[in-house]
């Protein structure tokens, strides 16, 4: 089984964490608002290679989910499925689609701000951690969170985003631009 590797947090990692928050922020009022976004850096320097919102009522699509946009975004970027020596940074703790697809593609680490558990006093869940999906396979991420948690979880506890998680409770189509 995978070896799961706990870090804890550094100083980049909560600068990081921070400027996704306060970017994600950016978002809320407008159509494309989530409180899901996600960043794959270099985990050596920090630098950010791709920064994608989640988008599945955008697109259609329940697989556009902000990490899963991210990998995909990168790794066509760099012309490589590999994201050895990349780290995943996202808003909410991966879910198990979010984290399989970190996993396959190889990053170094994850690093996430809200909880699995944060996020189901908003929204759907499906409580199986990103540490375990590590126990149950036979790769190897680094998972370190919650970091900036509170920013993190205070998106999703704007009124602007409990207006459209009430929507998307009530399976309202998402907005048109």
């Amino acid at each position: 089984m995978g070896k799961e590797l706990l870090r804890k947090s550094t100083t980049q990692d909560l600068e990081l964490m921070l400027d996704l928050a306060r970017a994600t922020a950016t978002h809320l009022g407008k159509p494309e608002q989530s409180p899901f976004c996600s960043d794959v850096v270099e985990t050596a320097t920090g630098k950010r290679l791709v920064r994608r919102l989640n988008a599945v009522r955008r697109e259609f699509d329940p697989s556009s989910h902000a990490e899963v946009r991210a990998i995909r975004a990168a790794t066509k970027k760099l012309k490589n499925i590999s994201l050895k020596g990349y780290t995943l940074l996202t808003t909410c703790e991966p879910c198990p689609m979010c984290m399989a697809t970190a996993l396959w593609a190889g990053v170094d680490r994850v690093v996430y701000g809200a909880t699995i558990d944060d996020a189901a006093k908003h929204c759907n869940q499906i409580y199986i951690y990103a540490k375990d999906m590590i126990k149950k396979s036979d790769l190897t991420c680094e998972v370190t969170g919650p970091v900036a948690r509170k920013e993190c979880v205070a998106i999703f506890e704007d009124p602007r985003m409990q207006e459209m998680i009430k929507n998307w409770r009530q399976k309202k189509p998402a907005p048109r631009k």
